[in-house]
């Protein structure tokens, strides 16, 4: 008997129903669990032919264990080893390369030197900071938020230059992405499943939570749809992700991708709605049932088969060409407010 198993934490509707789905479908052979694991011998393969994970990015030994888990022949939804490695601003990166808009966006150092570091770690780094650059390039209407981070936690929506250097000051030792504003008149939030498979679901950011998801949207540009639907397949198969949400904010007709590094989207019940939650719970099973059924698979740790095509392609817009930095001649101070 194979095994799927779900490793969740404290998400409740799309885990249950996820293994009751997959139960329900009575495929010969499979079976679907909740993961059970107590400390990780190095000698002994975990049971599952499949791993659905939805809680590793938070929990380092989980994400350990996943690892070695599929170097023993577990197909894992979404792969550990990329997903430790990825980073919103690498995948910005990609889009661009891929012909995918995106808004401007840069990376910020540290406010706070990140723990075990001090002003001579920061030697390569400019200083001052050239901070009329940044809002030149980016504007004073944009979002502060982190590279790695998911939840809209520690996201600021910056208006103007004061509300920049007060948010860059509750940032700590984050490392924080600061990206233009899109002025956007549609939003996008797409499900991708098995990079094949795309839910486009209508979104509103400033609603409420719980009232995000459009029950009853407009018509829109079944052009603009197509293109949603063919960025997001491009940007999934390229990251290599199974499972993950794409967002995108619409802005005189053009789909910029907001977000795109969600491998384990938000799919609760309460949340996204019962059609949604019905096409999440569906897709998934399929999937993780297909996989099942060609484990074990080592994974292909190469990513030259992903990046190597990315790469050949010109963003739509190449940013500007700077002059190189000048190398800092003493130790740097954290980088404050310009006066």
């Amino acid at each position: 008997m194979k095994k799927i198993g779900v490793l969740f934490g404290m998400e409740n509707s799309f885990p249950g129903a996820l293994v009751e789905r997959i139960n329900s479908l009575n495929v010969h052979g499979i079976s679907a669990e909740f993961v059970q694991t107590g400390a990780v011998h190095l000698d002994k393969a975990p049971p599952y032919a499949v791993i659905v994970d939805r809680i590793s990015h938070d929990i380092p030994f989980y994400r350990a264990y996943l690892k070695h888990a599929a170097l023993n022949g577990t197909v894992i939804i979404n792969n550990p080893f990329w997903w430790s490695a990825d980073d919103k601003f690498f995948n910005y990166t990609l889009a661009a390369k891929l012909g995918v808009a995106v808004p401007p966006t840069v990376i910020l150092p540290h406010k706070r030197y990140p723990e075990g570091t001090n002003e001579r770690s920061m030697r390569n780094l400019e200083y001052p900071l050239d901070w009329d650059g940044v809002f030149s390039y980016v504007g004073e209407h944009g979002f502060m938020k982190p590279i790695d981070g998911g939840g809209w936690r520690d996201v600021f929506h910056i208006h103007n230059r004061e509300e920049f250097f007060h948010a860059y000051d509750q940032s700590r030792d984050l490392c924080m992405l600061y990206q233009k504003a899109v002025n956007f008149t549609e939003y996008f939030r797409c499900y991708v499943v098995g990079q094949k498979k795309v839910h486009i679901m209508p979104y509103e950011p400033r609603n409420p939570h719980h009232e995000r998801y459009l029950k009853n949207p407009p018509a829109y540009d079944k052009k603009l749809l197509k293109r949603v639907e063919q960025d997001a397949l491009k940007l999934c198969q390229a990251l290599g992700y199974d499972l993950n949400t794409v967002e995108f904010a619409v802005e005189d007709g053009v789909p910029y991708a907001i977000d795109f590094m969600n491998p384990a989207p938000d799919a609760d019940l309460h949340s996204v709605g019962e059609a949604n939650f019905e096409w999440i719970v569906s897709e998934i099973a399929a999937l993780a049932i297909e996989k099942a059924k060609k484990a074990p698979q080592l994974p292909d740790l190469q990513w030259s088969s992903f990046l190597t095509g990315a790469a050949t392609k010109k963003a739509a817009k190449p940013a500007k060409k700077k002059a190189p930095a000048k190398k800092p001649a003493k130790p740097r101070k954290s980088p404050a407010k310009a006066e």
